[in-house]
């Protein structure tokens, strides 16, 4: 509603944007916009007509997105763990909607224990120790886990400040936390690695999904493992904290699975390397999810 405005941003003068107004209102038999004192206002033929322009440059934004990503279209199968299909890869695929509107995803949770089947996807999001007899992996993210509990969940009871603690609290397992894990695993890697290998973990309420054992430590009924990959606004919103300092590295990590010759194909090439660019992302961004302490691998 501007003319002066708009030969800045064109980079004209006032006068020149005003004629071509005019030139433009001539050809097409009708008035664009009212000239009134101080400002400018849209006549009824203008409002129609630019609600007409502005969904057509939409449009050509969006094709020129869709050149830009090479036009690729079609359906591309992704599978991943539940719990990292649930908190980590969902938030994000909007944005991969919003680069590749033409490609449509069929998307699969399944449990990382069940085998990788050639034929089955066209990429999978696994966490397992990287071995894939047969198929190729490409790196994401490494695993860290530590133990989390509600606030609540401390109050009038004995302080949780050692390992030995852990006595007094019921104990919350995943026991799907990765391929070949049995119920008690991630307690037991963990305090192996801290040193504390006999406290008793042996005991508690057991889950086949992080993303419940996670649930059931918000609601107050234990302590349970995080993993540092999964945990999103948790420890900033204060629904759990964290009563040890030592993050422990399980040995796992996350990766992008695929037959070989599968990135031949673009699409899935695109698909690909855009979870790289997330994963790098997130990655760059782990310091603002969970506090910086140290951390120790089993065994070291």
């Amino acid at each position: 509603m501007s003319f002066t405005r708009a030969g800045e941003e064109l980079h004209v003068t006032t006068g020149a944007i005003s004629q071509q107004i005019k030139q433009l209102e001539e050809r097409l038999g009708f008035k664009l916009f009212r000239r009134l004192p101080r400002q400018l206002e849209l006549t009824e033929e203008g409002r129609r007509l630019a609600a007409v322009v502005d969904e057509a440059y939409q449009s050509v934004g969006m094709e020129v997105r869709r050149l830009r990503s090479g036009v690729m279209s079609g359906t591309l199968k992704l599978r991943s763990v539940p719990s990292f299909l649930a908190k980590w890869l969902m938030p994000r695929l909007p944005r991969l909607q919003a680069r590749f509107p033409d490609i449509e995803l069929q998307v699969v949770a399944e449990d990382s224990n069940i085998s990788l089947r050639d034929g089955e996807f066209d990429l999978a999001l696994d966490l397992n120790d990287g071995h894939y007899p047969g198929l190729s992996i490409t790196p994401l993210m490494d695993e860290v886990i530590f133990p989390v509990c509600s606030p609540g969940l401390l109050r009038g009871k004995p302080p949780l400040q050692r390992p030995e603690d852990l006595a007094w609290y019921p104990l919350l397992h995943d026991v799907t936390a990765w391929r070949g894990s049995h119920d008690h695993a991630e307690w037991e890697h963990y305090l192996k690695a801290i040193d504390a290998p006999h406290v008793n973990v042996r005991r508690g309420y057991t889950f086949n999904r992080n993303q419940l054992t996670m649930e059931a430590a918000i609601s107050g009924m234990g302590v349970a493992i995080a993993r540092q990959t999964l945990i999103t606004n948790e420890l900033q919103t204060g629904a759990l904290i964290s009563p040890f300092a030592e993050r422990v590295a399980t040995g796992k990590r996350y990766g992008i699975v695929h037959t070989q010759g599968a990135l031949d194909d673009r699409r899935v090439k695109a698909v690909h390397d855009w979870l790289v660019e997330e994963a790098r992302r997130a990655s760059s961004g782990q310091n603002a999810l969970v506090p910086p302490v140290a951390s120790r691998e089993a065994g070291s």
